[in-house]
């Protein structure tokens, strides 16, 4: 069951994340990353599973530069969950599903 991932751009991500009524989980990826590709489907899979409760949204870092350095985002995949339009939760790495089910758990 999928849902949708959105992707966003430098200058969508206030509107899109930091002004967003449900929590919104950001995906920081890029193409050349395979752990990236790895956990892409368990995220796709997790954004209809979370349809209308939490938002998925995908940045690719080399096309959008600005927003990963003020976050400072230094290794991929990296994944925070914004509520309110604050960081309340960041994920490194491709971690195991249920993993990311906690993390989404507590903001829902």
């Amino acid at each position: 069951m999928a849902g949708e991932m959105v992707n966003v751009e430098d200058s969508q991500f206030k509107n899109v994340v930091l002004e967003s009524q449900t929590p919104v989980l950001v995906d920081f990826w890029a193409t050349w990353c395979a752990p990236c590709r790895a956990i892409a489907p368990v995220l796709e899979e997790l954004s209809g599973q979370y349809k209308g409760k939490v938002k998925f949204a995908k940045i690719n870092i080399d096309d959008n530069q600005q927003t990963p350095q003020q976050y400072g985002i230094r290794s991929i995949p990296t994944l925070l969950i914004f509520k309110g339009g604050q960081v309340v939760e960041q994920i490194v790495g491709a971690v195991p599903r249920a993993k990311l089910e906690e993390a989404l758990r507590k903001v829902v």
